[in-house]
């Protein structure tokens, strides 16, 4: 288990690139609120995020995310990641077809902790640079 919240943050990457939603879940805390603001997706709770990480890693084939930066506050409330995420996109998606083209998008995280795991979770990313590099927008 994490010892430190810059660990969460190291773990959250990993997890995430695992496509194992069960390897990712201990990271959140029960009432977790996990949005995609690219997506306009917001899921309230673990089983939420399960469902919302399940579908994911379904649709999306050799998954990986490149933590490129991370903090977390001194206060031990907050923080942040700046990562690259790259993949193909095998199966559509809610607003995403699939095109099974390689893709890699810059994005980043803001969390806040609570006793020590992620209990809100806001994720941005470049929603137009992976539209062009999967082909479906030029």
């Amino acid at each position: 288990m994490p010892t430190s919240l810059e660990d969460v943050l190291e773990q959250w990457a990993l997890a995430w690139s695992s496509s194992d939603a069960e390897t990712l879940l201990p990271l959140f805390a029960d009432s977790v609120v996990y949005e995609d603001v690219t997506l306009g997706v917001v899921n309230h709770g673990k089983n939420a995020l399960r469902d919302f990480a399940t579908g994911l890693f379904a649709a999306f084939a050799d998954l990986k995310f490149e933590l490129k930066s991370r903090f977390a506050a001194a206060d031990e409330k907050s923080g942040a990641m700046e990562w690259i995420i790259r993949g193909r996109q095998t199966r559509d998606f809610p607003g995403l077809p699939a095109t099974n083209k390689p893709f890699e998008v810059r994005g980043a995280t803001v969390v806040e902790f609570t006793d020590g795991k992620i209990s809100r979770d806001s994720d941005y990313w470049d929603l137009a640079t992976y539209m062009k590099q999967v082909g479906l927008t030029k």
